[in-house]
């Protein structure tokens, strides 16, 4: 006979008539006017406190990735709400499906590699110029690599890695990817910049964070992003001109002439 499955359960919330408990904390006498908005989301999604250095970098990782400017999430996020502007939370919706595997979401596929250099017996180095060396040959991209625009150094990572410093929240990820930074450079033969989604996956990955759950803090934030978006398209809108620059931008190629 086989065993019976446990029914499951949650170890997240639960209310009575008189309070809602969150990870067995009443929201109304511990949590609300006592945590940040930070500290809520490590508290919610981990199940414990942050401490001070970790709360200071989970929110420097948050400001970091809210805003980009005028890119494809934010242009979907435009659009849809434009055309449907009774529910923001459609656009919002829309942006936030942009956050995959090339803007954005990269962390997951550093944190894949910081995983691998972090565990390996021979020792970091070692993990660090076999993964540049094997990503070289196949000619497969460098995930938390490389930028458009920031060259010879992206300024985020800069700031991010002083910060760990500072609040003592540098450890064995950002030392992991600084040294496949060195070893991207050696083997390259050139020098590659650590980019935002490189350097924040290495710290949130010290301040305690799944390499799984990555991608949400960026959707967090992105989130907060994306309505600020939607605000200035009410007052200043800009999808009109968009389009129109689109269509110029991008003419018809078929075999459709002297029409009336």
């Amino acid at each position: 006979m086989s065993a019976q499955k446990a029914a499951p359960t949650t170890s997240i919330a639960m209310h009575t008539n008189e309070d809602i408990y969150i990870r067995d904390k009443s929201l109304c006498r511990e949590l609300i006017g006592k945590l940040s908005f930070t500290e809520m989301i490590v508290f919610q999604m981990l199940g414990r406190m942050p401490s001070a250095g970790e709360t200071a970098m989970v929110d420097a990782c948050l400001v970091t990735l809210m805003e980009h400017g005028l890119t494809p999430s934010a242009l979907a996020t435009r659009l849809i709400y434009s055309g449907a502007p009774e529910a923001m939370q459609a656009g919002v919706a829309a942006g936030l499906m942009g956050v995959g595997s090339v803007f954005v979401g990269t962390m997951e596929g550093n944190a894949e590699l910081l995983l691998e250099i972090t565990a390996e017996p021979a020792g970091i180095e070692a993990a660090a110029k076999r993964i540049a060396q094997e990503h070289r040959a196949a000619r497969k991209p460098l995930p938390g690599f490389g930028h458009h625009l920031h060259k010879p150094d992206d300024p985020r990572p800069i700031r991010l890695f002083a910060l760990a410093e500072e609040h003592g929240m540098s450890g064995k990820h950002v030392a992991a990817l600084k040294t496949l930074s060195a070893a991207i450079d050696e083997v390259y033969g050139k020098h590659i910049t650590i980019n935002a989604t490189g350097a924040i996956a290495a710290v949130l990955m010290d301040c305690g964070v799944p390499a799984e759950i990555l991608r949400g803090f960026a959707l967090i934030t992105r989130c907060a992003g994306l309505v600020g978006h939607i605000h200035e398209e009410q007052h200043k809108p800009a999808m009109r001109t968009i389009w129109e620059v689109s269509e110029e931008a991008i003419p018809y190629d078929g075999n459709v002439t002297g029409r009336p």
